[in-house]
């Protein structure tokens, strides 16, 4: 069983900032493309950001471009996602995701985290 771990969510004041991260086992990490999924409340999963391997070329979701970032630490085989100027929409539990598919990483992903809350509020 592949784990994925997030950790760094919580409650955060709109305009403020969060990094998130997820642990990723070694040869996951090496050879999976990354990326971070969020699901607001009573709406479905949705994409915000990817990160490929090995060259770690990124993508976002238009509603968090400029103000998220994705990154990948390979010393610590994690994937980061600092996220600013945060907004009360941007409320959701968020999860990390590795997929062998660069292409599928916007819809679907081979391996899940668990979630991490974020409550950004007003």
């Amino acid at each position: 069983q592949v784990q994925l771990v997030e950790s760094g969510g919580g409650l955060v004041q709109a305009g403020g900032s969060l990094r998130l991260s997820c642990l990723a086992p070694g040869r996951i990490f090496r050879t999976y493309h990354m990326g971070w999924f969020r699901q607001p409340p009573g709406k479905e999963r949705e994409f915000i950001a990817r990160i490929s391997r090995p060259a770690g070329f990124t993508d976002y979701a238009d509603s968090v471009k400029g103000r998220f970032t994705i990154s990948r630490d390979n010393a610590k085989n994690s994937v980061n996602l600092q996220m600013n100027s945060l907004k009360p929409e941007d409320t959701a539990i968020y999860f990390c995701a590795a997929d062998s598919s660069w292409a599928s990483l916007v819809s679907s992903a081979d391996y899940w985290g668990q979630g991490t809350q974020v409550t950004v509020s007003s």
